[in-house]
This record gives structure tokens, C-alpha cells and sequence, in this order.
């Protein structure tokens, strides 16, 4: 690293050293992006109690698939429930050992609003085997 100490002929420094400057800018930056608080969204939505399954669904071993149909109908394995039978065959999987898999298909203009009071009960019943299936319907690619 280089430094000016003036001229020869022992005139005073005119230029201001800004390193310390910016070395005091870079610090206060840093503390600035470590205190923002994280961006959040939440939802917060009163779900409905859970009910016994009338049609008495069953529930695979291996994977579950959950459909959200185009006219908001709830499809598990091909049965129709509701959005209270949901929460029960939720807590069906998460007693098996080992947790089957769910898969979550929404239809290309099911209800954005159902789906996602879906999504927050999966959420709050802790399943940890979960994926979204029939997304590459939707794909488009250009070449």
C-alpha cells in the first residue's frame, strides 16, 4: 500500500484521507443489513374443526395424493372430503411408521384460497414427507 505524505517542498497535505471513511461507512452498513428484521408472511386463518370421515377415505402406506380440483372439490386417493377430514387423515399419516409421502396436485384453475388454507394445514400438521406433483402440465418451454 502506498502512502503520500505531502510534498517535497513541506506544504501542508491538501487532500482528505478517506479510507477511514469508508472503512466507518462499510461497518455501519453491515450492522444496518444485520439488524433488518426478517421479511415475514404469515397467514392467519381460523380452520375449521375436524369432523369424522363420512366416505371413510383410506390412506396408502406408501403415498397420498391430494387433489384440488378445478370446481374446489378435495380429492384424497380419488375420494372426495373436506377440508376437517383433511386435518384427520393428516394426523392418520403422521402415526404411521414410516410417514407415507404426500403429494399435493392442484388443478390448473382450482381456487387459489382453498389451496392455500390447504397448504396451512399441512404446514401446522407437520408432515415432513411433501411434494408438489403435476407442475410440468404447466411448464411452458421456448427454444
Amino acid at each position: 500500500m502506498a502512502m503520500s505524505g505531502g510534498k517535497d517542498d513541506g506544504s501542508p497535505m491538501m487532500e482528505m484521507n478517506t479510507t477511514p471513511l469508508i472503512d466507518v461507512m462499510l461497518v455501519l452498513l453491515i450492522m444496518f443489513i444485520i439488524t433488518i428484521p426478517v421479511a415475514t408472511h404469515s397467514v392467519n386463518i381460523d380452520l375449521p374443526q375436524a369432523t369424522p370421515p363420512t366416505n371413510n377415505p383410506t390412506v396408502d402406506p406408501v403415498k397420498n395424493k391430494l387433489i384440488l380440483t378445478a370446481q374446489n372439490q378435495i380429492l384424497w386417493n380419488g375420494s372426495p372430503i373436506t377440508e376437517g377430514n383433511l386435518v384427520s387423515l393428516l394426523q392418520a399419516t403422521k402415526a404411521m411408521n414410516p410417514e407415507p409421502e404426500l403429494q399435493f396436485q392442484p388443478e390448473e384453475y382450482a381456487s387459489y384460497e382453498i389451496a392455500n388454507r390447504m397448504l396451512k394445514t399441512i404446514t401446522l400438521s407437520k408432515v415432513t414427507k411433501f411434494g408438489f406433483v403435476g407442475n410440468e402440465n404447466f411448464a411452458t418451454f421456448s427454444k
